[in-house]
């Protein structure tokens, strides 16, 4: 199959530039990062949550049962340990994969913004031009509100907008 060229597609550039930038954040992971990483998507599947499901299950019909002796009596004290064991030491791990992957969500967030602002800025200055050419060719663009439409976007002032409704829907 034929690998698509780059120069004519935009849409084929950017998935290949978000791949890079993706394959460049899985280098730049320390070693301890791409363990925890491995770690929590081991202990966050359905096959881990299912055999332990299974273990917890035999553990307990094992002891009931007692075929040689009962090792671990109800209730069965030996298996919280293993379980709080199992539990102090898997949190601080899936926290630190989540810990890197929020700054990772953080940082596309902050590009996602750069971009958007941008567009905002691209789109601003477009309806200027599309005015002066209007007014050039005595065109009349008197529908839209041209005044609000050409002006420059705050993000300040949007932030704002957005928590007076949520403040005033709660």
């Amino acid at each position: 199959m034929r690998k698509p060229s780059t120069e004519n597609d935009p849409g084929q550039r950017n998935v290949e530039t978000i791949a890079s930038i993706e394959r460049e954040l899985g280098e730049q992971r320390t070693r301890g990062e791409a363990l925890a990483d491995q770690f929590a998507s081991i202990v966050g599947s359905w096959p881990f949550i299912l055999g332990q499901a299974a273990f917890l299950v035999a553990w307990v019909i094992v002891n009931l049962v007692g075929f040689v002796r009962h090792w671990d009596p109800y209730p069965y004290i030996l298996l919280n340990l293993v379980l709080s064991f199992q539990a102090a030491f898997a949190s601080p791990i899936i926290m630190m994969s989540q810990n890197r992957q929020a700054r990772v969500a953080t940082r596309r967030n902050q590009l996602d913004l750069q971009i958007n602002l941008l567009a905002e800025q691209e789109s601003t200055e477009t309806l200027r031009l599309l005015r002066r050419l209007c007014e050039h060719l005595a065109v009349d663009a008197s529908d839209p509100p041209r005044d609000k439409l050409e002006a420059l976007t705050s993000p300040a002032e949007v932030m704002e907008q957005i928590e007076s409704v949520s403040r005033d829907g709660e």
